[in-house]
């Protein structure tokens, strides 16, 4: 075993990460210590993990500097939640430092790069806490600052540092009460002990032949990949091109699907070449679609062909432009839920992103959605407290100015858009919007996914639980009775107004039960029932 590794070897280590972690996903989530159906630490790292494996196979370069250049972006476009988005800029420490090394990586080089990354997961946390993924990967970075000095091989160096990773990541329970009781380690220290494990893995041969793409179910349409439609120079392929291949030809190995993967790379850039000797999907932006046709005619029939041309699709973006003047200001909204998404275009919010709990939309969905937004100053809710980090680094992604309200509920993005004012300054807006989120108080009903012991509850499966923006406040059998305990012990006197959206699974007939309860119970209350279509969450509460 060598003492330095190469671009090629790298390569493999990158995947190698994105695989087991992928394989592994459920396992992390399955770590959340929250009683709460939103474990989704392993999803987000996957889903983050995932960009940055797809971005670096449309690298046709092996170079260091390539690899790491393409990894490290699409992991920026990619981070989804506050797990993704810490190990996204894990990844851009790392890449940083590794993409500086011409032809080879010593372990003193890799050493430095992992305590570069450590140092740019502790800059990404406003209030770092210990016994989370931050000291994970600073354990890492101290072994791998030691192990370096004294292993004599590179698999030796990577396996000392994942060993005393795995060691530290073990008395993360000691750090962290809740962690303790629910007897489970960090889920984000989990996920970053198995990228360590996927980069050794893969080093010493046990992933040789990673096929990411065809191990990962993905349905890429053009929506998901972010094009600047802004400027007609920043389109280097004009042309969108879309097709399955049907009915393969006996002849046709997996070998063959490999080839063409690597042809459509030579011709174009955001390759997607998924499938199996079924049905392969092939995506791709080329200026010669009739080539990429043609490659794939080889394997079998071709159905399903859609080719559209971005340039023309920018003239026509132009043209609305030219048509009406951009906007100084604009809004964008996170929720999930038909009805949610209702209520905030009807507040005149430009663009709502579909997502939420358990489905965070990644940085590069909140760019996107604001190049979309015909404004030059983009204001952006996220209603989740794990979505507020990929919306600050969307803005290393798009043009636009996006001003960031750190809104952590739906009622708490409400609130911010009813105060904003379209006359006003940023800075004005961005105050009053602030305060106007603290002025509401939240609440959510949602049902329990294990037995635990949370915030000196007994919680077991099954069970209701109401709770504010902090924490569990009361557990019941019952939805209806739970939610007006849950209500009692977070309105106060100088409340007026009781809003209620009402999630999937709860009929109008149930809402309009529960309303009589509460007007019975808090007759001094203005209770309203929305209709939000929230999947998780019975009812999202807002008190004013």
């Amino acid at each position: 075993m060598d003492k330095t590794i190469n671009g090629s070897t790298l390569r493999k280590m990158f995947e190698g990460a994105f695989s087991l972690v992928e394989e592994n996903k459920k396992v992390i989530d399955a770590l959340n210590v929250f009683p709460v159906p939103d474990g989704d630490t392993g999803t987000n790292m996957s889903l983050t993990l995932k960009s940055a494996a797809s971005e670096m196979s449309a690298c046709e370069s092996n170079t260091i500097e390539s690899i790491c250049v393409s990894f490290n972006r699409g992991a920026l476009k990619g981070a989804r939640g506050n797990s993704g988005v810490i190990t996204s800029q894990i990844i851009k420490g790392i890449s940083s430092v590794l993409m500086s090394c011409e032809t080879e990586i010593t372990m003193k080089d890799f050493a430095k790069a992992v305590q570069n990354g450590c140092d740019m997961a502790y800059k990404a946390v406003t209030v770092p806490k210990e016994g989370t993924i931050l000291t994970v990967i600073r354990a890492l970075a101290d072994q791998a600052k030691s192990a370096c000095k004294t292993a004599k091989t590179f698999e030796e160096f990577l396996s000392d540092t994942l060993a005393y990773g795995e060691a530290v990541l073990q008395t993360t329970p000691d750090m962290l009460p809740v962690l303790k009781k629910a007897g489970v380690v960090d889920a984000g220290g989990r996920g970053l002990v198995t990228i360590f494990s996927g980069f050794y893995k893969a080093l010493t041969g046990q992933m040789a032949d990673i096929e990411f793409n065809d191990n990962v179910e993905k349905d890429v349409t053009s929506e998901e990949i972010h094009v600047n439609y802004q400027s007609l120079a920043d389109i280097k392929y004009a042309y969108c091109t879309e097709f399955f291949v049907i009915n393969i030809y006996e002849k046709t190995t997996d070998a063959d699907i490999n080839i063409l993967r690597n042809r459509l790379l030579e011709i174009g850039d955001c390759v997607l070449c998924i499938g199996d000797l079924q049905l392969i999907k092939v995506h791709v932006h080329t200026n010669e679609p009739n080539r990429a046709l043609g490659y794939a005619l080889q394997l079998g029939e071709l159905n399903g062909v859609k080719i559209e041309n971005m340039l023309e699709q920018n003239r026509q973006l132009r043209k609305q432009q030219e048509k009406e003047p951009m906007k100084e200001y604009g809004l964008i909204a996170v929720a999930a839920g038909d009805g949610l998404n209702g209520v905030f275009k009807d507040i005149d919010v430009d663009y709502v992103i579909s997502g939420g709990q358990t489905m965070n939309p990644s940085a590069n969905d909140i760019a996107t959605a604001a190049d979309k937004v015909n404004a030059k100053n983009i204001f952006v809710l996220p209603n989740n407290k794990n979505i507020i980090m990929s919306a600050e680094q969307a803005n290393d992604i798009t043009d636009k100015n996006l001003i960031v309200i750190p809104t952590k509920s739906i009622p708490e993005g409400i609130s911010a858009v009813l105060a904003f004012d379209a006359n006003s300054s940023i800075e004005d807006n961005k105050s009053n919007m602030i305060e106007a989120v603290n002025s509401v108080k939240s609440g959510s009903v949602t049902y329990a996914v294990r037995t635990t012991n949370v915030d000196g509850l007994d919680v077991k499966v099954g069970d209701i639980m109401g709770l504010d923006e902090h924490s569990v406040l009361t557990v019941g059998k019952d939805v209806n009775e739970t939610t007006v305990d849950l209500i009692k012990k977070i309105v106060n006197a100088s409340a007026s107004n009781l809003t209620l959206f009402y999630g999937e699974g709860v009929t109008e007939d149930d809402s309009a039960t529960l309303q009589s309860k509460l007007e019975e119970a808090f007759p001094d209350l203005d209770v309203s029932m929305v209709y939000g279509g929230q999947p998780v969450y019975y009812y999202i509460i807002s008190i004013e």
